[in-house]
């Protein structure tokens, strides 16, 4: 990080602002308000720093400012449930191909691959391909 640029766990304001419509609100209870809701920015920047620095979640330090790293792992898996990633990753496509930033001719196609659970059906026993059997050589 060179002096005087920001961390790359703070999220400018640009971003925010694109961020902040796609994120789910989630209404206080009234019979049951408990404690406030962190704020989703400040949750955002700590989910950031987890996977800049790479700590585990469990260490993530409430003193930073960012809550805990239950906190944070549970708003991005609620967040992701959401589908907020895939949406933000859309509008941002939407809005480099409406500018003409995007070059299609080098774009790559991924596969996905699905698990075989109780390992998958089991293969026939492989067929002859000659017409009739070999001669014993004993």
């Amino acid at each position: 990080m060179r002096r005087g640029q920001q961390p790359p766990w703070i999220v400018p304001d640009e971003l925010w602002i694109r961020i902040e419509p796609l994120l789910p609100v989630v209404p206080r209870r009234p019979d049951h308000p408990g404690r406030r809701r962190l704020d989703d920015r400040k949750v955002l920047s700590g989910i950031l720093f987890v996977l800049c620095t790479g700590i585990p979640w469990e260490f993530l330090l409430q003193g930073l400012g960012f809550g805990s790293g239950m906190t944070c792992w549970r708003r991005l898996r609620d967040w992701n449930d959401a589908g907020v990633w895939q949406r933000l990753h859309e509008s941002l496509l939407a809005e480099l191909h409406a500018v003409g930033a995007l070059d299609w001719s080098r774009a790559v196609i991924d596969g996905s691959h699905v698990r075989a659970v109780k390992g998958g059906p089991k293969p026939d026993r492989a067929r002859s391909t000659v017409p009739e059997q070999a001669r014993s050589t004993i």
